[in-house]
């Protein structure tokens, strides 16, 4: 009897800790009551070493927005438009009071975003590439936090377990990393990162824009 009972009490025990690590929902209510219609993408800022991450993150940043129902502004021509103006610096770009933003693009909302890790490391019996970001959704009209997260995707993740032994691994870690290398992966891994960042189906995730095929009314037959 004492057994059974010490098994109930640790079952319950761990679906109290699974409940517990569940993240809260997010607070939408300004986002519902800003309901932008057009996003600004900032320059991101890199905290990596890699020069191409913003770049990377800024190419594939633009599908899941527009896939979200919302209007993108074209990045490399809003990039083009502070160089011209000579914000070189993706800091000082960002650090650009929302209603001047506002002003010169007419967006209603700017998303500000940091890369954190873009590129391959070699660690001895793994080689993956890796690309995380974080994001906020600024109000352009009012200064608002509308939204913020964070996501990240690794070119291990579909990679299947070595059966050919410890040297087998050695080998195949040097090799990925030496291809993913040449051949940038950190771009194709980016877009998994920005899908991840700005789906509207995700826990916590962006709310779908006014665009979206969810908000499209049904057109009617005569």
């Amino acid at each position: 009897m004492m057994r059974f009972l010490l098994t109930v009490v640790t079952a319950v025990t761990l679906l109290s800790g699974c409940q517990t690590t569940r993240k809260p929902s997010y607070d939408y209510a300004a986002f519902r009551v800003a309901a932008p219609a057009s996003i600004l993408v900032m320059p991101p800022v890199n905290h990596t070493p890699e020069v191409m991450a913003p770049y990377g993150m800024m190419a594939q940043i633009v599908r899941p927005i527009a896939e979200a129902g919302y209007y993108v502004f074209p990045v490399a021509v809003v990039n083009q438009t502070f160089i011209a103006n000579g914000m070189t610096v993706a800091e000082d770009a960002q650090a650009i009071n929302y209603q001047k933003l506002h002003e010169i693009f007419g967006a209603d909302a700017g998303l500000y975003i940091t890369v954190r890790d873009y590129g391959t490391s070699y660690a001895v019996l793994a080689s993956d590439t890796i690309v995380s970001a974080e994001a906020r959704l600024v109000d352009l009209r009012t200064g608002q936090l509308l939204w913020q997260g964070a996501a990240s995707a690794s070119s291990g993740e579909s990679r299947g377990a070595n059966s050919n032994g410890l040297l087998g691994m050695l080998v195949e870690a040097a090799l990925t990393q030496i291809i993913e290398t040449v051949t940038d992966r950190g771009f194709d891994v980016a877009g998994i990162t920005a899908a991840r960042l700005l789906s509207t189906k995700a826990h916590n995730g962006i709310l779908p824009g006014p665009r979206a095929a969810s908000n499209q009314m049904p057109v009617q037959g005569n």
